[in-house]
């Protein structure tokens, strides 16, 4: 595909343009605030996003019970392999683009601006979904907390509209406050987890220490597939770190850094927390077990081992979790929103920064309206009473986030075969071979798994058989990838300029200042 950019304009490809001439360049604040965030206070804003906590009380008991992966373990070992190989070629990236559209510019530098402009709106559309579904099993369970603990009942939609207005005033805020935040909540709630872990271990059941959860003979069965979707929406998160590469100290070294240590981190916590479930109930029993108590299995086997006490605590830290992971999308969306804005995919007024926190308050705003939209047509159609486990809030979790997890995975998948055509392209491809040949085997493993996503969306969404929605939902980001190529190549008929620095973000005007100079020069 050709990128359609002049000679000019594909220059300087480690260069992120962050100087304050280019931030004020036109009287725009066209920069995000750079050395904002260090290794620590990355690592932590990526890794919030994946609610550790709310997928081993989530996701866990669903793969076990549901789809009967008693090797789930192992399928996060497996997984975090094939996200670690995906790395190595998107952290190199990483060190020449630097740019908050992360995925977009990526595509773009790799396979051309018009994939890049159907990049952008599918990451706009899957990460936006992805946040949106957490508010609703946000307000969830928070409402069941207060019938629970002070006989007070309301509405879920009322604490998730609240929410909503919390972590948009955040995102207003300096990333690096964020970053605390973020840090606290972290830490708090993957200490309760470790407590867990080793409780169960040094308590196990029946059937002991037993490693039957990582013999590859229990990844067989037909719910591999839907497992596997589960799986790696776990992992969400770590892919985020580019997205700030404008806001970190050291980009080439930090963002790489945070990149290998989230993927590392987090397939380890994982497979050890998933093993601890299986040790607690017994390899033989947790399919059943985890049947039958869905997400109450994590908390009933700490009130057994470790008291009411530390369950109750674990339930509130289960919300704070939740809370942490919809900041940590909230300030990616917004930073993607601002990255488009500043390259013209979106109106210029987003990709202005607030003059004082220096945060993307448009972007922020623009993702605040579309999650108050969203719930309220949620809680419109809600004729449940408080407290009711059923249909549609717990809808709004699951079918916006698989729907959100399908366009993170098809913007992996298309970002590793970027990796390959940007090297390649530049002449690198001997130099860079190791890291384009594990590119592309990530790339192959992610299209397979996306390919299993839609062939099991019914399941994913908890539909029948033959259901509208294993068409529809998915359709959701194959709309958004055809509607952003379509406008890829409107611009590139009708804007051209603004079509060639699709992914170039402030090096676009770095180049366009340039441009001017020299005309000027030559008039005088």
């Amino acid at each position: 595909m050709s990128t359609g950019r002049s000679s000019t304009s594909v220059q300087s490809d480690s260069e992120s343009g962050s100087g304050s001439e280019i931030r004020t360049y036109k009287g725009q604040e066209r920069a995000l605030r750079a050395g904002r965030l260090g290794t620590t206070g990355l690592l932590l804003s990526v890794l919030a996003a994946s609610a550790p906590l709310m997928v081993v009380a989530g996701v866990m008991p669903t793969t076990y019970g549901v789809m009967g992966i008693v090797g789930q373990p192992l399928l996060f070992v497996i997984l975090g392999v094939v996200l670690m190989l995906f790395s190595v070629g998107y952290a190199e990236m990483s060190r020449h683009v630097h740019n908050a559209g992360a995925f977009y510019a990526y595509i773009a530098r790799g396979l051309g601006p018009t994939a890049g402009a159907g990049a952008s709106v599918v990451a706009l559309v899957a990460y936006s979904a992805m946040q949106v579904g957490i508010y609703g099993i946000l307000g969830f369970e928070i409402s069941g907390i207060f019938a629970t603990y002070l006989d007070i009942t309301f509405a879920w939609w009322i604490p998730a509209l609240v929410a909503v207005v919390v972590v948009g005033a955040l995102g207003w805020l300096k990333i690096d406050l964020n970053a605390k935040v973020l840090g606290v909540l972290l830490v708090v709630e993957c200490a309760l987890v470790v407590i867990f872990d080793v409780a169960a271990i040094a308590d196990p059941g029946k059937e002991g220490l037993s490693l039957q959860a990582f013999n590859p003979e229990t990844l067989t069965g037909a719910g591999l597939g839907t497992a596997l979707c589960f799986c790696i929406a776990a992992f969400v998160g770590f892919e985020q770190a580019p997205v700030y590469a404008e806001e970190t100290s050291r980009p080439q070294i930090v963002v790489s850094r945070v990149m290998f240590l989230a993927v590392g981190y987090a397939a380890l916590f994982l497979a050890l927390s998933a093993w601890a479930l299986s040790v607690a109930t017994g390899p033989g029993q947790i399919v059943k077990v985890a049947g039958e108590q869905g997400p109450g299995l994590l908390f009933g086997l700490t009130e057994s081992r470790l008291g009411s006490t530390f369950t109750d605590v674990l339930h509130v830290l289960f919300v704070t979790g939740m809370f942490a992971a919809l900041l940590s999308f909230h300030n990616v969306v917004a930073r993607y929103a601002f990255a488009m804005g500043r390259e013209g995919l979106l109106p210029a007024a987003f990709g202005r920064t607030n003059k004082t926190s220096g945060a993307p308050a448009a972007g922020s705003l623009l993702q605040s309206v579309i999650s108050v939209a969203v719930v309220l047509a949620f809680a419109v159609t809600d004729d449940k009473p408080a407290g009711d486990p059923t249909v549609p809030v717990l809808h709004l979790f699951t079918w916006m986030g698989n729907v959100g997890a399908l366009g993170v995975i098809l913007l992996m998948a298309a970002a590793s075969l970027a990796v390959i055509a940007f090297f390649v392209r530049r002449g690198a491809g001997r130099t860079q071979a190791g890291r384009l040949v594990a590119s592309g085997i990530a790339g192959l493993a992610l299209l397979a798994i996306a390919v299993y996503t839609v062939k099991d969306f019914d399941v994913l969404v908890g539909a029948g058989p033959g259901s509208s929605l294993s068409w529809i939902l998915p359709g959701v980001i194959g709309v958004a990838l055809v509607g952003g190529l379509v406008y890829g190549a409107v611009l590139r008929s009708a804007k051209p300029e603004v079509h060639a620095r699709i992914g170039l973000g402030n090096e676009a005007f770095q180049l366009e200042k340039a441009a001017e100079s020299e005309s000027a020069a030559a008039q005088v």
